[in-house]
């Protein structure tokens, strides 16, 4: 599937979204405790939107790994490509 090529793995951009969640729903915490003045209340709407916006969060950042676009990147070198390796750094062996 076109949608799961990207240039990061999967477990990075599923790490990442969890960090942004977490970070994202301390936010979403406080702001519903302020406005409800209700921390139960709060405690639940953040809890939701952890697991809803991890997942919207790993499928958009899967898709744009896969979009070109506006991405400064080097060519993928073939496997055994022992020039291609030397040039961008990587152990060759």
């Amino acid at each position: 599937m076109i949608l799961f090529r990207g240039h990061e793995t999967h477990s990075r951009s599923l790490i990442k979204g969890i960090s942004w969640r977490a970070l994202g729903s301390i936010d979403t915490f406080l702001l519903s405790w302020f406005f409800t003045s209700n921390a139960k209340a709060a405690g639940a709407i953040a809890s939701t939107e952890i697991i809803t916006k991890i997942l919207l969060y790993y499928f958009h950042e899967r898709a744009w790994a896969s979009v070109n676009w506006g991405a400064k990147r080097e060519p993928e070198a073939e496997e055994g490509d022992v020039l291609a390796g030397i040039v961008s750094g990587a152990d060759a062996t």
